[in-house]
């Protein structure tokens, strides 16, 4: 019977499926490519054993765990082993990855359909879920740093898979050097927590964290500082301010791809690495405020921009950007569920509605131009469901999934934050309504445009995954409620004990409720009416339109960066290097050894006659100078 103990097995599947195709996938049928969704199937599968299993084994107040430990090497006090977790955390996470990354993988059959390297294409997808998956199951962090970086190495494959295309390889780059920043930080901070803990293992740390035995206490400077330095590497992986820049640029690579990243893998890595830890970031509440400034304030700018984008994709990226900062914000609040809950429901939206931005893609030669669509629901009814549902649900409208989530992260920053960070707050949820609300409107009602009269609904391969998103879409905030069974909701579920079940406060559930309403029908009057209004609030804040399009001026601040410090910093080295170190040092001396060299060559010719005369010459001066003596 498949049960926790085997739920190492998901990743592996995955994994087999990498193996095969990379080796031998240009030989088979469809080039191997069924062999990744078969995988990903199997992982899904076994999830919901995995999950029965742990409600089995669940005590009447809480849900258990299962650890699983295997011992790979010792070197003086310090043990290395491989392990996994099983606990809600990482059965939620499970979940999440296997069910998105099957939509994506069946979605990409019709999308990818012709490319001719698409045996890649499935084998870096494979990779890619085989190593979140191992991440969110790691038990210790050095396993968690190695899936990690697989995880960053397959965004790197993905995102610049059309390397061909100047902008897919630069876009590539971009994240890949961005992440680095934040993976120093992660890889710094792992050693100073190993280094005063003597062991990687995540449970053990947690404890000496938390609570150490006498005399066991950690340095407050190696607990602060290993949180601020761990963060950073969930700033870099979640794209959260100032490390977000990379996320816009990476839509140049296809588009299943910015589904997969942006709901299951990549991005929610980093929410998921500060869950993982948030007992460590718990015991030190300057940090725990850093990471609800950063997620709101990325809230804020990810909203702001994503209501000024003319690019479908990009609008869809800088809302992930945003809803990332919720999550976060919440984390900082202390509210856990609701920040794992919000993953969640943002994570099947978000794949539904980047499914749903293919499609339109699909049906109008790649254009993403939002200016240049209208009128779509006449041609595409299966599409126009889909992302009408995902635009509602990220809005927070009644009854949809972030709806429930949304409204547990305001109790969470209502309870545990300054009323600043409430009031922002609930600024971000009302643009979030808004900006759905215009790619709605602008991409799929109103009349056909020019460019739309030739469009087409996708084939089956591609809205049979819209649907059963948008279906798990509509239904997936219930599980916030008591569902009996033992299921007392997802508070209950993820048990932490400092955070409620679900419940309708009487003032912030019909606040959030009005904001969202009122946020999507304001989005949707202000651009169903003539152009010439939203021009006219267009100039009347024209500073902050620019500064928005413009994106803060970010990208060009880290450009003037580059250019105008780190190359000429770099020319200044080269010109050290070559003239001090080079010329000076490593060429400069060892010129002076081979000039000496040369000079004595005349000296040790082989030759005998040589010899002979200098033999004579030598007798000569030592007669001439005992000669000189004896006067």
């Amino acid at each position: 019977m498949i049960g926790m103990e085997q739920a190492w097995l998901i990743p592996v599947y995955s994994f087999a499926a990498f193996v095969l195709i990379a080796m031998v996938g240009r030989y088979l049928p469809g080039k191997g490519v069924y062999i990744s969704i078969i995988a990903i199937l199997a992982g899904f599968v076994t999830f919901w054993f995995v999950l029965a299993d742990l409600f089995d084994r669940s005590l009447p107040d809480t849900f258990g765990e299962w650890h699983f430990m295997l011992e790979w090497f010792t070197t003086g006090d310090l043990t290395v082993a491989w392990g996994i977790v099983v606990d809600p955390l990482s059965v939620t996470m499970l979940g999440l990855v296997t069910f998105v990354a099957l939509a994506v993988q069946v979605y990409s059959l019709a999308y990818m359909k012709g490319d001719s390297r698409i045996d890649a294409y499935f084998a870096y997808h494979a990779l890619f879920a085989a190593s979140m998956l191992t991440l969110v199951l790691a038990d210790n962090l050095l396993l968690l740093y190695v899936a990690w970086e697989l995880v960053g190495l397959c965004s790197y494959l993905l995102i610049g898979f059309w390397w061909e295309r100047r902008s897919a390889a630069e876009a590539a780059k971009k994240a890949f050097v961005t992440t680095r920043i934040g993976d120093v930080g992660l890889l710094i901070g792992i050693l100073i927590l190993v280094t005063s803990t003597g062991t990687f293992d995540i449970g053990e740390i947690l404890q000496r964290v938390t609570d150490p035995a006498p005399g066991e206490e950690l340095r407050n400077a190696a607990i602060w500082g290993s949180a601020v330095l761990i963060f950073l590497g969930a700033v870099g992986k979640s794209a959260q301010f100032p490390l977000h820049v990379w996320l816009p640029d990476a839509m140049a690579g296809p588009t299943p791809v910015s589904a997969l990243i942006h709901a299951a893998t990549m991005v929610v890595a980093g929410v998921f690495l500060v869950a993982r830890l948030f007992p460590l970031f718990e015991e030190v509440p300057n940090v725990t405020l850093l990471i609800a400034s950063v997620g709101l304030l990325t809230a804020l700018m990810g909203a702001g921009m994503a209501l000024v984008s003319t690019d479908l994709k990009r609008i869809l990226a800088y809302s992930t950007m945003s809803h990332l900062g919720f999550m976060l914000l919440a984390l900082g609040a202390g509210g856990f569920t609701a920040a794992i809950f919000h993953l969640v429901a943002h994570g099947v939206a978000k794949a539904m509605l980047f499914l749903t931005a293919g499609s339109v893609m699909h049906a109008m030669d790649n254009e993403t131009d939002i200016r240049k669509m209208g009128g779509l629901r006449h041609k595409m009814p299966i599409t126009t469901a889909a992302f009408a549902i995902g635009a509602l649900a990220l809005a927070g409208v009644p009854p949809l999934s972030a709806f429930f989530s949304k409204d547990e992260i305001l109790l969470a920053v209502q309870e545990g934050l300054n009323p600043v960070f409430l009031v922002f707050f609930l600024v971000a949820a009302l643009l979030s309504a808004l900006y759905m609300a215009r790619a709605l409107r602008l991409v799929f009602f109103g009349p056909l445009s020019q460019e739309t009269e030739h469009a087409h609904e996708s084939p089956s391969l591609m809205t049979v995954p819209l649907i059963v998103l948008g279906l798990v879409t509509l239904v997936l905030g219930f599980v916030a409620l008591p569902l009996g069974g033992g299921f007392e909701g997802i508070g209950h579920f993820l048990f932490v004990e400092h955070v409620h079940n679900f419940e309708f406060h009487a003032v912030w559930a019909p606040v959030g409720i009005v904001l969202a309403l009122g946020g999507f029908v304001t989005g949707w009057v202000l651009y169903a009416g003539p152009v010439e209004r939203v021009d006219r609030i267009r100039k009347r804040f024209s500073p902050l339109h620019q500064l928005l399009v413009n994106k803060f001026y970010l990208d060009d601040l880290y450009q003037w960066g580059i250019d105008q410090v780190a190359l000429r910093a770099a020319r200044i080295v080269a010109v050290f290097d070559r003239l001090v170190v080079n010329d000076g040092g490593v060429n400069g001396f060892g010129g002076t050894v081979v000039n000496a060299g040369n000079r004595f060559r005349y000296l040790v010719t082989g030759k005998l006659y040589n010899y002979g005369i200098g033999i004579v010459i030598g007798v000569i001066f030592v007669a001439l100078a005992l000669w000189t003596r004896t006067l």
